[in-house]
Protein backbone atom coordinates (compact mmCIF):
# COMPACT_ATOMS: atom_id res chain seq x y z
CA UNK A 1 0.00 0.00 0.00
CA UNK A 2 2.81 2.40 0.91
CA UNK A 3 4.51 1.88 -2.42
CA UNK A 4 1.31 2.37 -4.41
CA UNK A 5 0.45 5.61 -2.61
CA UNK A 6 4.00 6.86 -3.11
CA UNK A 7 3.75 6.01 -6.80
CA UNK A 8 0.44 7.77 -7.04
CA UNK A 9 1.94 10.84 -5.35
CA UNK A 10 4.75 10.89 -7.91
CA UNK A 11 2.25 10.72 -10.76
CA UNK A 12 0.15 13.52 -9.29
CA UNK A 13 3.21 15.70 -8.83
CA UNK A 14 4.26 15.07 -12.42
CA UNK A 15 0.85 16.27 -13.66
CA UNK A 16 0.61 19.26 -11.28
CA UNK A 17 0.31 22.56 -13.17
CA UNK A 18 1.37 24.49 -10.06
CA UNK A 19 4.44 22.38 -9.28
CA UNK A 20 6.76 24.99 -10.78
CA UNK A 21 5.73 27.56 -8.17
CA UNK A 22 7.69 25.72 -5.46
CA UNK A 23 10.98 27.00 -6.83
CA UNK A 24 9.83 30.54 -6.02
CA UNK A 25 10.18 29.82 -2.29
CA UNK A 26 13.15 29.36 0.04
CA UNK A 27 12.50 25.76 1.10
CA UNK A 28 14.51 22.70 2.12
CA UNK A 29 13.51 19.05 2.32
CA UNK A 30 11.23 19.65 5.32
CA UNK A 31 7.57 18.91 4.69
CA UNK A 32 6.14 22.29 5.63
CA UNK A 33 2.45 22.01 6.49
CA UNK A 34 2.14 25.13 8.60
CA UNK A 35 1.57 27.75 5.91
CA UNK A 36 -1.85 28.32 7.45
CA UNK A 37 0.04 29.90 10.37
CA UNK A 38 3.09 31.37 8.64
CA UNK A 39 3.66 31.14 4.91
CA UNK A 40 7.06 30.21 3.54
CA UNK A 41 9.51 32.90 2.43
CA UNK A 42 9.41 33.76 -1.28
CA UNK A 43 13.02 33.47 -2.39
CA UNK A 44 13.28 36.94 -3.94
CA UNK A 45 11.99 38.87 -0.92
CA UNK A 46 15.30 39.26 0.99
CA UNK A 47 16.90 41.15 -1.92
CA UNK A 48 13.85 43.36 -2.30
CA UNK A 49 13.80 44.15 1.41
CA UNK A 50 17.54 44.87 1.30
CA UNK A 51 16.86 47.44 -1.42
CA UNK A 52 14.14 49.06 0.68
CA UNK A 53 16.48 49.28 3.66
CA UNK A 54 19.74 50.16 1.94
CA UNK A 55 18.66 52.35 -0.96
CA UNK A 56 15.18 53.67 -0.22
CA UNK A 57 15.65 54.24 3.50
CA UNK A 58 19.44 54.47 3.61
CA UNK A 59 20.00 56.74 0.59
CA UNK A 60 16.74 58.36 -0.45
CA UNK A 61 15.52 58.65 3.12
CA UNK A 62 12.49 60.97 3.37
CA UNK A 63 12.32 61.27 -0.41
CA UNK A 64 11.11 57.68 -0.61
CA UNK A 65 7.65 58.71 0.54
CA UNK A 66 7.25 60.17 -2.95
CA UNK A 67 10.09 58.80 -5.10
CA UNK A 68 9.69 55.30 -3.67
CA UNK A 69 5.88 55.50 -3.66
CA UNK A 70 5.75 54.69 0.02
CA UNK A 71 2.73 56.92 0.57
CA UNK A 72 0.47 55.03 -1.84
CA UNK A 73 1.55 51.56 -0.69
CA UNK A 74 -1.55 50.72 1.41
CA UNK A 75 -3.94 51.16 -1.53
CA UNK A 76 -1.54 49.87 -4.18
CA UNK A 77 -0.92 46.62 -2.29
CA UNK A 78 -4.62 46.38 -1.52
CA UNK A 79 -5.25 46.31 -5.25
CA UNK A 80 -2.71 43.47 -5.55
CA UNK A 81 -4.68 41.44 -2.99
CA UNK A 82 -8.07 42.29 -4.48
CA UNK A 83 -8.12 39.68 -7.31
CA UNK A 84 -7.28 36.93 -4.80
CA UNK A 85 -10.45 37.67 -2.82
CA UNK A 86 -12.70 38.61 -5.72
CA UNK A 87 -12.74 42.37 -5.30
CA UNK A 88 -12.50 45.16 -7.84
CA UNK A 89 -9.74 47.75 -7.33
CA UNK A 90 -10.22 50.58 -4.87
CA UNK A 91 -11.89 48.62 -2.07
CA UNK A 92 -9.00 47.20 -0.03
CA UNK A 93 -6.49 49.10 2.08
CA UNK A 94 -3.51 47.38 3.71
CA UNK A 95 -2.32 48.31 7.19
CA UNK A 96 -2.56 47.60 10.91
CA UNK A 97 -3.26 44.13 12.35
CA UNK A 98 -6.24 41.90 11.74
CA UNK A 99 -7.46 42.70 15.24
CA UNK A 100 -7.42 46.45 14.59
CA UNK A 101 -9.22 45.94 11.30
CA UNK A 102 -11.87 43.75 12.96
CA UNK A 103 -12.53 46.66 15.32
CA UNK A 104 -12.82 49.11 12.42
CA UNK A 105 -15.11 46.77 10.52
CA UNK A 106 -17.49 45.89 13.36
CA UNK A 107 -17.86 49.46 14.61
CA UNK A 108 -18.06 50.72 11.03
CA UNK A 109 -20.80 48.19 10.25
CA UNK A 110 -23.05 49.16 13.16
CA UNK A 111 -22.53 52.84 12.31
CA UNK A 112 -23.56 52.13 8.72
CA UNK A 113 -26.77 50.46 9.94
CA UNK A 114 -27.55 53.40 12.27
CA UNK A 115 -30.81 51.96 13.55
CA UNK A 116 -31.46 52.10 17.33
CA UNK A 117 -33.75 49.08 17.04
CA UNK A 118 -30.85 46.96 15.77
CA UNK A 119 -29.04 46.31 19.03
CA UNK A 120 -27.31 42.98 18.37
CA UNK A 121 -24.00 41.99 16.85
CA UNK A 122 -23.87 38.27 16.07
CA UNK A 123 -20.41 36.75 16.26
CA UNK A 124 -19.15 33.31 15.28
CA UNK A 125 -19.15 31.31 18.53
CA UNK A 126 -16.29 29.15 17.21
CA UNK A 127 -14.24 32.14 16.08
CA UNK A 128 -10.55 32.76 16.61
CA UNK A 129 -10.55 34.21 20.15
CA UNK A 130 -9.32 37.70 19.26
CA UNK A 131 -12.23 38.26 16.88
CA UNK A 132 -14.58 37.53 19.75
CA UNK A 133 -12.69 39.75 22.17
CA UNK A 134 -12.64 42.67 19.73
CA UNK A 135 -16.28 42.25 18.72
CA UNK A 136 -17.37 42.16 22.37
CA UNK A 137 -15.43 45.34 23.11
CA UNK A 138 -16.81 47.04 20.00
CA UNK A 139 -20.33 46.07 21.03
CA UNK A 140 -19.87 47.51 24.53
CA UNK A 141 -18.45 50.75 23.17
CA UNK A 142 -21.33 51.22 20.73
CA UNK A 143 -24.09 50.20 23.14
CA UNK A 144 -24.80 46.95 21.32
CA UNK A 145 -25.19 43.40 22.60
CA UNK A 146 -22.85 40.63 21.50
CA UNK A 147 -24.58 37.35 20.60
CA UNK A 148 -22.32 34.29 20.04
CA UNK A 149 -23.86 31.97 17.43
CA UNK A 150 -22.64 28.85 15.67
CA UNK A 151 -22.32 29.73 11.97
CA UNK A 152 -24.79 27.00 11.02
CA UNK A 153 -27.37 28.65 13.28
CA UNK A 154 -26.94 32.19 11.96
CA UNK A 155 -30.01 32.14 9.66
CA UNK A 156 -32.33 31.22 12.53
CA UNK A 157 -30.66 33.70 14.91
CA UNK A 158 -31.11 36.69 12.59
CA UNK A 159 -33.93 39.11 13.24
CA UNK A 160 -35.06 42.74 13.38
CA UNK A 161 -32.60 43.48 16.19
CA UNK A 162 -29.52 42.27 14.26
CA UNK A 163 -27.18 45.06 13.15
CA UNK A 164 -24.15 43.11 11.93
CA UNK A 165 -22.68 39.62 11.83
CA UNK A 166 -18.98 38.76 12.13
CA UNK A 167 -18.03 35.35 10.76
CA UNK A 168 -14.89 33.42 9.88
CA UNK A 169 -14.82 32.08 6.34
CA UNK A 170 -12.78 29.06 7.46
CA UNK A 171 -12.70 27.84 11.05
CA UNK A 172 -9.13 28.13 12.31
CA UNK A 173 -9.26 24.97 14.39
CA UNK A 174 -11.21 22.46 12.28
CA UNK A 175 -10.71 23.80 8.77
CA UNK A 176 -14.47 23.90 8.13
CA UNK A 177 -15.41 26.23 5.27
CA UNK A 178 -18.56 28.21 5.94
CA UNK A 179 -21.02 29.09 3.19
CA UNK A 180 -20.19 32.74 2.55
CA UNK A 181 -22.68 33.28 -0.29
CA UNK A 182 -25.67 31.76 1.52
CA UNK A 183 -24.90 33.31 4.90
CA UNK A 184 -24.28 36.75 3.40
CA UNK A 185 -27.60 36.55 1.56
CA UNK A 186 -29.42 35.53 4.75
CA UNK A 187 -27.82 38.40 6.67
CA UNK A 188 -28.89 40.89 4.02
CA UNK A 189 -32.42 39.48 3.92
CA UNK A 190 -32.61 40.25 7.64
CA UNK A 191 -31.52 43.85 7.02
CA UNK A 192 -28.08 43.45 8.62
CA UNK A 193 -24.50 43.77 7.35
CA UNK A 194 -22.02 40.92 6.84
CA UNK A 195 -18.43 41.18 8.06
CA UNK A 196 -16.12 38.30 7.11
CA UNK A 197 -12.70 37.29 8.45
CA UNK A 198 -10.72 35.79 5.55
CA UNK A 199 -7.52 34.88 7.40
CA UNK A 200 -7.77 31.18 6.57
CA UNK A 201 -9.25 31.47 3.08
CA UNK A 202 -7.53 34.33 1.22
CA UNK A 203 -4.89 32.78 -1.02
CA UNK A 204 -6.27 29.27 -0.56
CA UNK A 205 -9.65 29.41 -2.30
CA UNK A 206 -11.95 31.80 -4.19
CA UNK A 207 -13.81 34.21 -1.92
CA UNK A 208 -15.95 36.35 -4.24
CA UNK A 209 -16.40 39.44 -2.07
CA UNK A 210 -17.96 41.54 -4.81
CA UNK A 211 -19.90 38.71 -6.42
CA UNK A 212 -21.61 37.78 -3.17
CA UNK A 213 -22.22 41.29 -1.91
CA UNK A 214 -20.07 41.17 1.22
CA UNK A 215 -20.17 44.47 3.10
CA UNK A 216 -16.85 44.48 4.95
CA UNK A 217 -14.03 41.99 5.31
CA UNK A 218 -10.66 41.68 7.01
CA UNK A 219 -7.74 39.34 6.69
CA UNK A 220 -4.11 38.76 7.51
CA UNK A 221 -1.33 38.42 4.95
CA UNK A 222 1.21 36.16 6.66
CA UNK A 223 -0.55 32.84 6.05
CA UNK A 224 -1.40 31.82 2.48
CA UNK A 225 -0.27 35.22 1.15
CA UNK A 226 3.28 34.63 2.50
CA UNK A 227 3.83 38.22 3.62
CA UNK A 228 6.08 37.34 6.56
CA UNK A 229 5.67 37.33 10.35
CA UNK A 230 3.48 40.20 11.47
CA UNK A 231 2.94 41.49 7.95
CA UNK A 232 0.12 44.05 7.81
CA UNK A 233 -3.49 42.99 7.49
CA UNK A 234 -6.14 44.49 5.22
CA UNK A 235 -9.63 45.94 5.32
CA UNK A 236 -12.22 45.62 2.54
CA UNK A 237 -15.02 48.18 2.40
CA UNK A 238 -17.47 47.56 -0.43
CA UNK A 239 -17.63 50.51 -2.77
CA UNK A 240 -21.33 51.10 -2.08
CA UNK A 241 -20.50 51.74 1.61
CA UNK A 242 -17.38 53.85 1.26
CA UNK A 243 -19.02 57.27 1.22
CA UNK A 244 -20.78 56.48 4.51
CA UNK A 245 -18.08 54.38 6.20
CA UNK A 246 -17.29 56.07 9.52
CA UNK A 247 -14.08 54.57 10.89
CA UNK A 248 -13.78 54.46 14.69
CA UNK A 249 -10.06 55.18 14.24
CA UNK A 250 -9.83 58.34 12.14
CA UNK A 251 -6.13 58.90 11.70
CA UNK A 252 -4.20 61.59 9.90
CA UNK A 253 -3.42 59.39 6.88
CA UNK A 254 -7.14 58.85 6.21
CA UNK A 255 -7.80 62.59 6.22
CA UNK A 256 -8.93 64.18 2.97
CA UNK A 257 -5.93 66.52 3.21
CA UNK A 258 -3.50 64.78 5.54
CA UNK A 259 -0.71 67.34 5.30
CA UNK A 260 -2.96 70.27 6.11
CA UNK A 261 -2.75 69.13 9.75
CA UNK A 262 -6.12 70.68 10.57
CA UNK A 263 -7.79 70.18 13.94
CA UNK A 264 -11.03 68.96 12.38
CA UNK A 265 -11.29 65.59 10.69
CA UNK A 266 -12.61 65.20 7.16
CA UNK A 267 -12.51 61.67 5.78
CA UNK A 268 -10.83 60.95 2.46
CA UNK A 269 -12.75 59.30 -0.34
CA UNK A 270 -12.71 55.58 -1.00
CA UNK A 271 -10.84 52.79 0.76
CA UNK A 272 -8.34 55.34 2.08
CA UNK A 273 -10.86 55.87 4.90
CA UNK A 274 -9.61 52.60 6.37
CA UNK A 275 -6.13 54.00 7.01
CA UNK A 276 -5.11 55.24 10.45
CA UNK A 277 -1.47 56.15 11.06
CA UNK A 278 1.87 56.06 9.26
CA UNK A 279 2.16 52.88 7.15
CA UNK A 280 4.58 50.21 8.39
CA UNK A 281 6.74 50.46 5.31
CA UNK A 282 9.33 47.71 5.85
CA UNK A 283 6.83 44.92 6.40
CA UNK A 284 4.41 46.39 3.88
CA UNK A 285 6.95 46.41 1.06
CA UNK A 286 8.09 42.91 2.00
CA UNK A 287 4.47 41.87 1.53
CA UNK A 288 4.28 43.66 -1.80
CA UNK A 289 7.33 41.73 -3.00
CA UNK A 290 5.91 38.45 -1.69
CA UNK A 291 2.74 38.92 -3.73
CA UNK A 292 4.81 38.57 -6.92
CA UNK A 293 4.54 34.78 -6.55
CA UNK A 294 0.87 35.12 -7.54
CA UNK A 295 1.65 36.53 -10.97
CA UNK A 296 -0.02 34.27 -13.53
CA UNK A 297 -1.64 32.06 -10.86
CA UNK A 298 -5.39 31.50 -10.93
CA UNK A 299 -7.00 31.13 -7.52
CA UNK A 300 -9.34 28.51 -9.01
CA UNK A 301 -6.33 26.31 -9.85
CA UNK A 302 -5.05 26.78 -6.31
CA UNK A 303 -8.39 25.63 -4.94
CA UNK A 304 -8.44 22.52 -7.12
CA UNK A 305 -4.97 21.50 -5.97
CA UNK A 306 -5.83 22.29 -2.35
CA UNK A 307 -8.79 19.93 -2.48
CA UNK A 308 -6.73 17.26 -4.20
CA UNK A 309 -3.99 17.54 -1.55
CA UNK A 310 -6.37 17.34 1.40
CA UNK A 311 -8.28 14.47 -0.25
CA UNK A 312 -5.01 12.60 -0.75
CA UNK A 313 -3.79 13.27 2.78
CA UNK A 314 -7.00 11.91 4.28
CA UNK A 315 -6.70 8.82 2.04
CA UNK A 316 -3.11 8.27 3.15
CA UNK A 317 -4.03 8.70 6.82
CA UNK A 318 -6.82 6.14 6.42
CA UNK A 319 -4.45 3.73 4.69
CA UNK A 320 -1.46 4.09 7.03
CA UNK A 321 -3.04 4.51 10.47
CA UNK A 322 -5.05 1.90 12.34
CA UNK A 323 -8.70 2.81 12.73
CA UNK A 324 -9.40 4.98 15.74
CA UNK A 325 -5.91 6.40 16.26
CA UNK A 326 -6.95 9.79 14.95
CA UNK A 327 -10.26 11.43 14.14
CA UNK A 328 -10.60 14.06 11.46
CA UNK A 329 -12.34 17.25 12.58
CA UNK A 330 -12.24 18.57 9.02
CA UNK A 331 -15.36 17.90 6.94
CA UNK A 332 -15.02 15.21 4.30
CA UNK A 333 -17.31 17.12 1.94
CA UNK A 334 -15.23 19.27 -0.39
CA UNK A 335 -17.66 22.18 -0.29
CA UNK A 336 -17.20 22.38 3.49
CA UNK A 337 -13.40 22.15 3.63
CA UNK A 338 -10.77 24.88 3.62
CA UNK A 339 -7.11 24.12 2.96
CA UNK A 340 -6.17 22.33 6.15
CA UNK A 341 -6.82 19.04 7.88
CA UNK A 342 -7.27 18.89 11.64
CA UNK A 343 -6.84 15.53 13.35
CA UNK A 344 -7.83 14.84 16.95
CA UNK A 345 -5.17 12.68 18.53
CA UNK A 346 -4.29 11.41 22.00
CA UNK A 347 -1.01 12.83 23.30
CA UNK A 348 -1.07 15.41 20.52
CA UNK A 349 1.70 17.65 21.96
CA UNK A 350 4.19 14.77 22.00
CA UNK A 351 3.11 13.61 18.55
CA UNK A 352 3.55 17.02 16.95
CA UNK A 353 6.92 17.53 18.60
CA UNK A 354 8.10 14.19 17.21
CA UNK A 355 6.72 14.96 13.75
CA UNK A 356 8.67 18.21 13.69
CA UNK A 357 11.82 16.42 14.83
CA UNK A 358 11.37 14.06 11.86
CA UNK A 359 10.98 16.86 9.35
CA UNK A 360 7.19 17.18 9.10
CA UNK A 361 6.06 20.57 10.39
CA UNK A 362 2.41 21.09 11.30
CA UNK A 363 1.05 22.76 14.39
CA UNK A 364 -0.80 22.02 17.58
CA UNK A 365 -4.04 23.35 18.97
CA UNK A 366 -4.26 22.29 22.58
CA UNK A 367 -5.24 20.00 23.99
CA UNK A 368 -5.53 17.36 21.29
CA UNK A 369 -5.63 18.76 17.73
CA UNK A 370 -2.91 18.25 15.12
CA UNK A 371 -3.32 20.83 12.36
CA UNK A 372 -1.86 20.43 8.87
CA UNK A 373 -2.10 23.29 6.38
CA UNK A 374 -1.75 22.61 2.65
CA UNK A 375 -0.38 25.56 0.68
CA UNK A 376 -0.73 24.57 -2.99
CA UNK A 377 1.99 26.89 -4.27
CA UNK A 378 4.72 24.89 -2.54
CA UNK A 379 3.26 21.68 -1.07
CA UNK A 380 3.24 18.62 -3.31
CA UNK A 381 1.68 15.20 -3.23
CA UNK A 382 4.92 13.45 -2.26
CA UNK A 383 5.10 15.82 0.73
CA UNK A 384 1.56 14.84 1.60
CA UNK A 385 2.23 11.09 1.43
CA UNK A 386 5.42 11.47 3.47
CA UNK A 387 3.59 13.43 6.17
CA UNK A 388 0.97 10.71 6.60
CA UNK A 389 3.61 7.96 6.59
CA UNK A 390 5.72 9.71 9.25
CA UNK A 391 2.61 10.34 11.34
CA UNK A 392 1.86 6.60 11.22
CA UNK A 393 5.45 5.81 12.28
CA UNK A 394 5.28 8.25 15.19
CA UNK A 395 2.00 6.81 16.43
CA UNK A 396 3.25 3.26 16.01
CA UNK A 397 6.36 4.08 18.04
Amino acid sequence: MSESLAQRAAALDAADELAGARKLFALDDTVYLDGNSLGALPAHVPDRVADVVNRQWGQLRIRSWTEGDWWTAPERIGDRIAPLVGAAPGQIVVGDSTSVNVFKAVVGAVRLVDDPARTDVLVDATTFPTDGYIAASAARMTGHRIVPVDPADVPSALGPTTAAVLLNHVDYRSGRLHDLPALTAAIHDAGALAVWDLCHSAGALPVGLDEHGVDLAVGCTYKYLNGGPGSPAYLYVAQRHQASFDSPLPGWTSHADPFAMTAGYEAADGAVRGRVGTPDILSMLALEAALDVWDGIAIEAVREKSLALTDFFLQCVEAYLPAGQVTSLTPAARAERGSQVALRCDDAPRVMAELIARGVVGDLRRPDVLRFGFTPLYVGFADTERAARVLADVLAG
